[in-house]
């Protein structure tokens, strides 16, 4: 079985959407596209080739993955980050698209239709599916409870809106953290693992005041 590991550049309220551009998603009246950039630094590559380093193929939302394929095919390889363009040009692109026409020409696409599609793919033998952007993919995949991992680079800028990386339904989950830094630019990168059920304990006294009785009989009727 592959895992599915979730890689995503959020700000602190959560967006995700369009860090690398003005251009790349400005859906939504979304004015700040190309947040991510000035924070890029050499912690911030380093922990890029560290989310790459194993051998794995790319799981895209389908305007995710338009996006990736109308830029990296024709960014020159011999550039600086060239090997991020070599790498995704040679390994295996999923998009995940409900309906309509997706061009998968870019070298070595491949179109699934729906969840089960993934789902069916990550019980496959093969290399870990790595996500990236694809708000309403990710979405799905954890409220399928189908994210195994999370690599999470959370830059310090609060952005006010936009599409965002968590959202009300996903499936309940502790996770670890496996590593984490700090770059030079604030950025805090943290590799998480999923590990099981939410644990939960409590604070309250063991004989709480008439003040706390009341206000606990306040919630139920407000309901």
């Amino acid at each position: 079985m592959r895992k599915i590991i979730v890689g995503a550049m959020v700000s602190m309220d959560g967006v995700m959407q369009a860090p690398g551009g003005p251009t790349e998603d400005p859906t939504q009246g979304f004015k700040f596209g190309g947040w991510v950039m000035p924070y890029f630094d050499q912690e911030f590559g380093e922990e890029l080739d560290h989310l790459f380093n194993e051998k794995f193929d790319l799981l895209l939302g389908r305007k995710t993955y338009e996006i990736f394929a109308g830029y990296w095919p024709y960014y020159d390889e011999n550039a600086s980050h060239g090997g991020i363009a070599k790498l995704f040009n040679g390994i295996k692109k999923y998009t995940i698209s409900r309906s309509g026409e997706v061009d998968t020409s870019w070298r070595g696409s491949v179109l699934l239709r729906d969840i089960a599609d993934v789902k069916r793919l990550r019980e496959e033998d093969g290399p870990n599916l790595v996500t990236q952007g694809s708000t309403e993919l990710v979405h799905a995949l954890l409220a399928n409870d189908l994210v195994d991992a999370m690599s999470i680079f959370t830059v310090p800028v609060v952005l006010g809106g936009g599409k965002k990386l968590f959202t009300d339904g996903s499936a309940p989950h502790s996770y670890k953290l496996t590593s984490s830094r700090v770059s030079s630019t604030g950025t805090l990168i943290a590799h998480y693992e999923r590990v099981g059920d939410i644990k939960i304990d409590s604070a309250a006294l063991d004989s709480p005041s008439d003040r706390e009785r009341a206000r606990r009989e306040r919630i139920k009727r407000e309901g």
